[in-house]
């Protein structure tokens, strides 16, 4: 298995945070970055191969990578075109590194270890959903119907829950995914979400919801987002 973590968003609505490096490297606790986090935790749980995506400040997260010295091989992937698409090209950019089985999130993600623990366990296709939150005005829903996730997207409200971008991907799952991600990138369709691309085709790419609950599990996209994750850290301590 390979993870997928996909750092090449501009990360604009962090303000100031984001005038030096990318969001991934933003501080969260105890001299812990976003990315810090999610790297030891992929390490903890024997992952060894990783893909990160780079946009802008790309040397500058190659080099922090280096300097944790963790036990990993990690594959830097640069879309060239950051500025002006959106992650499905990112993926399209890393494509060939990515014919395997898959975990796939965003780099803004942090999660609880026992979240990361539990989805590499399950057997099928899986993304994070929560039962337990409200349904987030923009932010990303996935529709379950069936029993399996029929489409994930900002703008959907019925039959829904909240989710993100956190996957477990079995490769037979993720090749038909991939495989819809180069079709729409090749026909220019290069600003819109990966999962766009995963709507078309969610009745034969058969993905299921995997509930966190009320684990932690979530995206720190504004300053107001980062200081909510650093006090749910600071009271688990």
């Amino acid at each position: 298995m390979k993870a997928l973590i996909l750092n090449s968003g501009l990360g604009h609505r962090m303000g100031d945070i984001t005038k030096t490096h990318p969001k991934c490297m933003t501080e969260v606790i105890n001299n812990e970055t976003i990315l810090s986090m999610q790297l030891k935790k992929l390490s903890k749980c024997g992952i060894t191969d990783v893909v990160i995506t780079t946009g802008y400040f790309d040397q500058v997260l190659i080099d922090y990578c280096k300097g944790l010295n963790l036990p990993l091989n990690i594959n830097f992937i640069k879309n060239e075109k950051f500025a002006e698409t959106n992650y499905i090209y990112s993926i399209y950019c890393a494509k060939d590194f990515l014919h395997d089985d898959i975990l796939l999130m965003h780099g803004d993600i942090v999660f609880e270890q026992s979240v990361l623990s539990d989805i590499l366990k399950e057997e099928k296709s899986c993304m994070k959903i929560s039962s337990s939150l409200a349904l987030p005005e923009k932010d990303f829903k996935a529709v379950v119907k069936g029993g399996h996730i029929t489409a994930v997207g900002v703008e959907y409200f019925e039959d829904a829950f909240e989710a993100q971008a956190f996957y477990k991907l079995k490769r037979e799952d993720w090749e038909k995914w991939l495989s819809n991600i180069c079709k729409f990138c090749e026909e220019g369709n290069t600003n819109v979400y990966a999962e766009k691309a995963f709507n078309v085709i969610s009745n034969e790419c058969l993905i299921y919801p995997f509930d966190v609950k009320d684990r932690l599990c979530t995206e720190i996209d504004t300053p107001e987002d980062l200081s909510k994750v650093k006090e749910i850290l600071n009271y688990a301590k």
